[in-house]
């Protein structure tokens, strides 16, 4: 299948185009009639966008639009039955897994899965998202992967999130003696999984000593209820007085293998706006491998991992040609923008050279033609004849207050170069996101931060943020630092440090406004919109006046407690 990439390509565009010939975007729009040839291809399906594909989905949707969930598109054509790919993606999982853990095949696995709410079409079609269609269906029940987690599948069916949580933490924990992966889709939510133990092991330990479901509000679902109680049993005074004293000790470095022994490796994505998480995954772990097997999408499942256990950072991924049709768009000048009158740009599986960016345009069986995924690969090299890529970033995640322009690959840098600022404080960056502020001439960038502490009393003074204030604007482009200090067209960075727990309420706003939580993503940089609007109260504001330069850093300057968030989400 990899040796001649191009042949599989060719079959695999007739096929889609065969399937799809009577669709109304290929006759009407396209004027494809039965051509399913790649030239006649390449010269009547216009490379498009979610936005080109909008007028489609309206008409097919209910009531409003559904927008792609930040920070990247999501497909706008479902397809209906998405569960042969996620199907052979889990087994590929499995599969891969068990080559590189001996043994992995023999334990239980605790991934904490979660689904939506699902919509009917006026036509009748079942609406909601990939996971949550898969999850639903007779193909997941009946696959092997549901008895070896831990999580029940009703805990993972609730369609609320809270309890949904709850309940899968409960069997995991109830499973410590036979987990060995741990994970789940994003980091995210493995990451949220962990800090709903901290903040709810007490209860967890009191249902576990008692044997069932005690503590008032936390499972309500009878269906839920009843898979609980068949994982529960019985009374286990021991496991509950464990939990406590784990939990109890208020240092939660390593928690994931002093908890679940057996535990060895994370399964989660952690590529893109995702890396962020690494560090403290990292510290919950005790620096347990982390899987990073299949590159994916909503769109469809990419690419594999040969080496799923490597350093995430160095991951490649080797497209398999049989998963789609694909296209390559060069970035030009490191923009990644893009204009759709260059789809005579796109290049073939087969043509792309090592070394080079470009932006992935997939056609798909499930109904998309010449669509632009949004994200940027770099090709470092071929497995036989098929390219491997690294992720390198989202197109158009941008800071922008001038001509300058800072994507979500150079902000992760900015705010991983101040690590070791934190780090001596006793602290680190657990979330972040930031704004591109232009009410005042000259404008300026808003970081907000979520700081975790290692230790108790531990406090990040004015002298450590004018630090990393500092550490940030050194970390950005030359462009930007030019701005910023010959002309003075961009006015100082600001940080702005929000209480702890603000990150998890956006999600529960995002949730109560129909977000999944399994595929939530914080979005890196932001403007105007309900998770800046609705914010907590508790922040420090923090505004450094020195200017940073391409060599030394500068000296002094103070924090300023300017306000209080009173809107509360």
């Amino acid at each position: 299948m990899t040796t001649d990439v191009d042949a599989v390509q060719k079959h695999v565009l007739a096929e889609i185009l065969g399937r799809n010939a009577k669709s109304e975007y290929l006759t009407e729009k396209c004027g494809l009639a039965d051509a399913t040839d790649r030239a006649t291809f390449r010269a009547k399906v216009p490379m498009v966008t979610y936005e080109d594909l909008q007028p489609y989905t309206s008409a097919a949707l209910p009531t409003a639009t559904v927008r792609p969930s930040s920070p990247g598109p999501r497909t706008p054509c479902r397809s209906s039955s998405p569960a042969p790919a996620c199907r052979a993606a889990n087994r590929i999982t499995l599969l891969m897994h068990a080559m590189h853990v001996p043994g992995i095949d023999k334990g239980k696995s605790m991934y904490f899965l979660f689904v939506s709410s699902q919509t009917k079409t006026p036509g009748g079609l079942t609406a909601g998202t990939v996971m949550t269609s898969y999850y639903k269906s007779r193909q997941y029940k009946k696959h092997a992967y549901p008895e070896n987690n831990s999580s029940p599948t009703a805990a993972i069916l609730c369609e609320d999130a809270s309890q949904s949580m709850y309940a899968q933490m409960l069997c995991g924990l109830c499973e410590r003696a036979d987990v060995m992966p741990v994970g789940a889709v994003f980091a995210v939510v493995l990451v949220r999984a962990i800090r709903f133990l901290q903040d709810n092991w007490e209860q967890l330990a009191a249902d576990i000593e008692a044997g069932e479901l005690i503590s008032p509000g936390t499972v309500t679902d009878l269906a839920v209820r009843e898979a609980v109680a068949g994982v529960l049993r019985r009374p286990n005074p021991e496991l509950a007085r464990f939990i406590r004293a784990e939990c109890s000790r208020g240092d939660w470095a390593g928690l994931i293998p002093r908890i679940w022994p057996k535990t060895k490796y994370l399964g989660t994505i952690v590529t893109g706006s995702m890396a962020q998480y690494m560090p403290t995954l990292d510290y919950y772990s005790g620096g347990l491998p982390i899987a990073s097997d299949i590159f994916g999408a909503s769109e469809g499942d990419f690419g594999l991992n040969f080496s799923p256990l490597c350093d995430p950072s160095e991951a490649s991924y080797t497209i398999m040609p049989n998963m789609a049709y694909f296209e390559f768009l060069p970035v030009v000048d490191g923009d990644g923008d893009g204009d759709a009158s260059r789809h005579d740009d796109l290049v073939e599986l087969a043509k792309v050279e090592a070394g080079r960016e470009y932006e992935l345009v997939v056609t798909t069986y499930a109904g998309l033609n010449r669509y632009r995924l949004g994200d940027v690969l770099r090709v470092t090299g071929f497995h036989n004849a098929a390219p491997t890529v690294q992720f390198v970033r989202r197109k158009n995640t941008l800071l922008s207050i001038d001509v300058e322009k800072t994507d979500e690959t150079e902000l992760q840098a900015a705010v991983g170069r101040t690590s070791s600022l934190l780090r001596a404080h006793g602290a680190a960056v657990m979330e972040y996101t930031s704004q591109a502020c232009t009410k005042n001439i000259a404008g300026h960038y808003i970081i907000y931060w979520e700081l975790r502490t290692d230790k108790q009393g531990a406090a990040v003074n004015g002298d450590v943020l004018d630090g990393c204030c500092l550490e940030m604007e050194e970390a950005l482009s030359t462009v930007y630092r030019q701005k910023r200090v010959e002309e003075g067209s961009i006015a100082p960075l600001e940080i702005r440090v929000v209480r702890s727990g603000t990150f998890d309420a956006l999600l529960d706003y995002a949730i109560s406004r129909g977000t999944s939580i399994a595929q939530y993503k914080v979005p890196r940089c932001v403007t105007k919109s309900p998770a800046i609007d609705h914010r907590p109260p508790g922040f420090a504001h923090h505004l450094d006046s020195r200017q940073p330069n391409l060599a030394t850093l500068g000296t002094g300057s103070t924090i300023q407690q300017l306000e209080r968030w009173t809107a509360d989400v």
